[in-house]
C-alpha cells in the first residue's frame, strides 16, 4: 500500500498527469477544438473542389462562346431568353405537383 502512495504522489507522475488535462481539456488549442477544426478544414476542402469544378466549367463556357457564335446563341436564348425577329418564345411551366 506504501509503495502505491508513494507512486501516486510522485511529483513527476503527479506534474504529467497535470499537463495531460491540461493539454486535453484547458489549452487554447485543446483536443476538441482540434476535432472540430479538422471537421471544418474538410468541409472546406470539399467546397473548394467544388468550386474548382465550377470554375472549369465556367471557363470551357466562356472559351465555347468566345470562340462558338452557335454556342453564344444558344447562351443567350436559354440563360436571357432572348429571340430573333419575327420569333414567338413559349414558356412550358411543368406542374410541380406530378
Amino acid at each position: 500500500m506504501k509503495k502505491w502512495f508513494s507512486i501516486l504522489t510522485n511529483k513527476y507522475l503527479l506534474s504529467f498527469v497535470f499537463l495531460i488535462v491540461w493539454i486535453v481539456f484547458f489549452n487554447e488549442i485543446n483536443l476538441f477544438d482540434q476535432k472540430n477544426k479538422l471537421e471544418e478544414l474538410s468541409n472546406l476542402n470539399k467546397k473548394k473542389s467544388y468550386y474548382i469544378k465550377e470554375i472549369e466549367a465556367a471557363k470551357q463556357e466562356l472559351s465555347d462562346m468566345k470562340n462558338n457564335p452557335e454556342a453564344l446563341e444558344k447562351y443567350a436564348r436559354e440563360k436571357y431568353l432572348m429571340k430573333k425577329e419575327g420569333e414567338d418564345i413559349y414558356l412550358v411551366e411543368e406542374d410541380s405537383l406530378h
